[in-house]
């Protein structure tokens, strides 16, 4: 049986709803009507599955659907109201565009600083250098401010620092699709290998068709909750339908 790198078991995130602007009497008037109680949006409700050392899994579903909220949770950048998430080994998460990057540093700064989040040393990095930069193709610019680089740039740069410095487990949210084609390509060639090596991909996309190829096994999430998880091209067949159905009504 394949060792789980994550686990989610029966896990719930929510979050505080805010009812927007009131002046102070609304506030007070608010309070002493609901008693101290707090209307909670739950993300996520009672998650549970797991991922395989090596699976390549995609993630889909509508805006909403609680897809950020769990890479959120797997990447460890929020914690379960319910339930427990555990994953076992060094990940690389492209969440969106630029995250974990400083705009007032220079590429090169930003490198170095998202190897030492990473867990590498400043020694480890220094050997990774010239790899990174050459496959992001900033090197003209390394020296620059990241705030003088366009989005393309910026998404070649965080790419190549997550996939140049080896994690077990790399997440992919939606970012590449910001790249020029030629360095998609180049990126898609570089998950393929990092697919043979045995190392665990979860892919998220807005169109589910495009992950299918990269990602045998897909999740559905609804209004938090897993829809389905099979197959890729059963789960997407029937998300699909679901929507199509969904418009039609």
């Amino acid at each position: 049986m394949t060792q789980a790198v994550i686990r989610f078991t029966e896990v719930s995130k929510g979050f505080v709803r805010h009812s927007g602007r009131r002046l102070l009497g609304g506030h007070l008037v608010h309070r002493l009507r609901s008693s101290g109680k707090k209307e909670v949006f739950w993300a996520l409700r009672d998650v549970s599955f797991e991922i395989g050392k090596g699976e390549s899994v995609a993630l889909i579903g509508a805006n909403g659907a609680g897809k950020s909220t769990l890479l959120g949770l797997v990447a460890g950048l929020a914690a379960p109201d319910e339930g427990t998430v555990s994953v076992t080994g060094r990940l690389a998460a492209l969440l969106e565009l630029g995250s974990g990057f400083h705009g007032d540093l220079t590429g090169r700064e930003n490198v170095y600083l998202n190897g030492a989040l990473l867990g590498l040393s400043r020694a480890e990095m220094k050997r990774q250098f010239d790899q990174i930069v050459d496959f992001s193709g900033v090197r003209e610019f390394i020296d620059e401010p990241l705030r003088t680089y366009s989005s393309g740039m910026i998404v070649r740069l965080a790419f190549s620092v997550a996939i140049q410095v080896e994690p077990d487990i790399l997440i992919v949210d939606e970012v590449l699709a910001v790249g020029d084609q030629s360095f998609q390509a180049k990126c898609l060639e570089r998950i393929a290998a990092f697919q043979r090596s045995g190392n665990t991909l979860i892919c998220v996309s807005h169109v589910p068709s495009a992950v299918q190829d990269l990602c045998p096994r897909a999740i559905w999430l609804d209004h938090g909750r897993v829809v389905k998880d099979g197959p890729s091209p059963s789960v997407i067949e029937d998300y699909t339908q679901g929507r199509l159905a969904a418009v039609g009504s």
